[in-house]
């Protein structure tokens, strides 16, 4: 209340959402042993529209001036080798060796940062956790990982050129929503917003059976009494509120993430419906607007029964229009009946 909103968002129509060229799926991922969490994300970020034609395009590239390893330089060298050699099957060493090898110290930087302000699935993942050759990871952490090195590796100085003041926002402009947190005093009715950064929608599913109902428990107003009461600014009193969550901004690429994991590891293995076109609206802060609509282009799937063990693949929507189900070196057309049959993990929405 009284605070103004953060940054604006620049909007969709800045970036390219829409695949600028047509072709089939891409390269496989060898898998190097546990690393089908890492392949699985990889892929599913190699086949964002917006993303992989930012890095097509050479924006990047002409604007980087690290010296040292850089994250988007390794996934544009990354995305660009998996889109052009159709039919081969690569081994991602430009974030592999870097990942686990060079620039260890600042990689890992990044990642203490996010332990530090994210809430995690794995119960085995405390600050100052590596990721470890040979281990199974959690793919959902992975992704927050690779998005947040994405964002420290982009410039942040100001610049008179276009091309620099793109790619220093590029990942903000992508994945960057804005969650409306709003709290109600009850017993003078005072309201007062807050507003935060998202770049994934963590949904419950325990009494969920579809992305809907799950979207629709997450928007649910929290009843804060007792010991959780607030002191109400307005009326001057010590009183029970009510906080609700609605989405301010919609990003570019809607990505949720379905809490299959308990705090003891468990998987919570059931049906949740997902569609194949989703309509924002009705979960945003000014819910008689326009439609909102998302397509969905990518989903992570985790077959296992704890995030220790297991096996990660994802299905992809290449720029053809056609369904790909990749499971690391394997690559094949699939229907999108069989997508939306699958225990999602991930999903991965575009506008």
């Amino acid at each position: 209340e009284g605070m103004a909103l953060p940054e604006r968002i620049l909007s969709s129509e800045e970036i390219c959402l829409q695949w600028q060229q047509s072709q089939g799926a891409g390269a496989g991922l060898y898998n190097l042993g546990q690393t089908c969490f890492m392949n699985s994300v990889l892929q599913c970020l190699t086949y964002t529209p917006p993303l992989a034609n930012y890095f097509l395009s050479g924006l990047y590239r002409c604007s980087c001036k690290q010296e040292d390893f850089c994250m988007m330089c390794a996934m544009e060298a990354h995305i660009c080798d998996v889109l052009k050699c159709a039919g081969c099957v690569l081994v991602p060493m430009s974030v592999i060796d870097n990942l686990y090898r060079k620039s260890r110290q600042e990689l890992f930087h990044v990642f203490f940062h996010f332990c530090s302000r994210a809430p995690l699935t794995s119960p085995f993942l405390g600050t100052g956790k590596h990721f470890l050759c040979g281990r199974q990871e959690d793919a959902h952490e992975f992704l927050c990982f690779m998005l947040l090195a994405m964002q420290r590796a982009c410039p942040t100085g100001s610049s008179s050129s276009g091309v620099c003041s793109q790619s220093r926002n590029i990942i903000r402009q992508i994945f960057e929503g804005l969650l409306r947190s709003r709290l109600t005093c009850l017993s003078c009715k005072a309201v007062s917003d807050s507003c935060e950064a998202f770049l994934d929608v963590p949904l419950d599913i325990k009494e969920a059976s579809s992305v809907s109902t799950a979207l629709q428990d997450f928007m649910q107003p929290e009843m804060l009494d007792g010991t959780n009461c607030i002191t109400c600014r307005s009326c001057d009193t010590v009183a029970a509120a009510s906080k609700a969550f609605s989405i301010q901004e919609a990003p570019a690429v809607l990505m949720l993430f379905l809490k299959r994991f308990s705090m003891t590891g468990r998987k919570l293995g059931k049906a949740v419906e997902f569609p194949l076109n989703l309509d924002l609206r009705p979960y945003m802060s000014q819910a008689g607007g326009e439609p909102c609509p998302y397509s969905l282009y990518a989903v992570l799937v985790h077959r296992g029964d704890s995030c220790a063990s297991g096996h990660y693949f994802c299905y992809v929507k290449a720029s053809n229009g056609l369904w790909y189900h990749i499971d690391d070196s394997s690559l094949m057309p699939c229907n999108v009946g069989t997508v939306l049959q699958e225990q999602a993990y991930l999903l991965f929405y575009v506008r």
